[in-house]
């Protein structure tokens, strides 16, 4: 039978990669921390870590267990947390990943008010533009915004937003914006990040569905929305950004909505979370929470 506990010990050793990190961060000495690694490579017959004087790799059966037990360690702190909710409430840890700018906007403000009716639960939220890992990172959910790629994970629909070309009044005044190929001949900013950033279908006042194509690259790129709100909010271009986010730079009129009269492809916004077996009631009640904050325009 595996020891739980020699798991997390063997776990604690990969990710702080050495024996005498591991037993600062657990606690323990090192000759525990040392005993119970090669008391687990003895009970598997395996070897899991390659030790030099320098530093620890793993074996490729290293890899794959450790990729293993940490589902099982979740799967296990997961179904203690769901007992324990049975008496006390949602508690534990919940962590959750999100873009800068969707997070700061909308999922932080439901995090805060998650937060206060679940007081024993403690949260974590890590903002980034890139894509986590969710098991080896060990996020219970990430919030994806656009098209959703093919994923190991389960995925949750939570709304959908449009998304709008925009630039800076002093831009247009340079450089007027009336029409599909006017809008294809401009200075263009783009989301680096995106695999065809100059390229989408578009829908016109007609109902036909066209492809639009940018027809020379793009003047400025960045990795985040924050970057390409800034560029068009300083007259660099125009900028394809979600509505939600440009919505008050239009409002006050330091934004202009291009060609309101088409519309480019709406995108989702998803809650992913590891595809487990047991999917701990802590992400299906904040899932459950932001999808119905969001649709009340809470």
């Amino acid at each position: 039978m595996l020891n739980l506990q020699r798991l997390a010990i063997f776990v604690a050793v990969v990710d702080a990669g050495s024996f005498t990190a591991a037993a600062v961060t657990l606690g323990q000495t090192k000759a525990v921390v040392s005993f119970n690694v090669k008391q687990l490579e003895s009970e598997l017959g395996v070897s899991l870590l390659v030790r030099s004087t320098r530093r620890l790799a793993l074996t490729d059966a290293g890899e794959r267990f450790y990729q293993r037990c940490l589902r099982l360690l979740q799967d296990a702190e997961n179904v203690l947390d769901d007992v324990r909710r049975d008496h006390h409430g949602l508690s534990g840890v919940l962590r959750i990943t999100t873009t800068p700018e969707y997070g700061a906007q909308v999922v932080v403000p439901a995090l805060a008010a998650f937060s206060q009716l679940h007081p024993r639960l403690r949260i974590q939220h890590v903002s980034s533009s890139y894509h986590a890992d969710l098991i080896s990172e060990r996020f219970d959910v990430a919030i994806r915004l656009g098209q959703l790629a093919d994923s190991s994970h389960r995925a949750a629909l939570i709304d959908s937003f449009a998304i709008l070309p925009v630039a800076a009044p002093d831009y247009l005044a340079r450089h007027p914006v009336g029409s599909l190929t006017q809008l294809a001949q401009a200075q263009w900013i783009a989301h680096s990040r995106l695999s065809s950033p100059l390229s989408w279908q578009v829908i016109t006042p007609q109902r036909q569905a066209v492809l639009f194509k940018v027809e020379d690259a793009a003047t400025l790129m960045g990795d985040s929305a924050a970057a390409l709100l800034a560029f068009a909010l300083h007259g660099a271009g125009v900028a394809l950004l979600p509505e939600w986010l440009v919505r008050p730079a239009i409002a006050e009129g330091k934004l202009c909505a291009l060609l309101a009269n088409h519309q480019f492809p709406a995108q989702s916004i998803y809650a992913l979370y590891p595809n487990t077996r047991h999917v701990p009631e802590k992400v299906r009640a904040f899932i459950d929470f932001l999808r119905e904050r969001v649709a009340t325009g809470g």
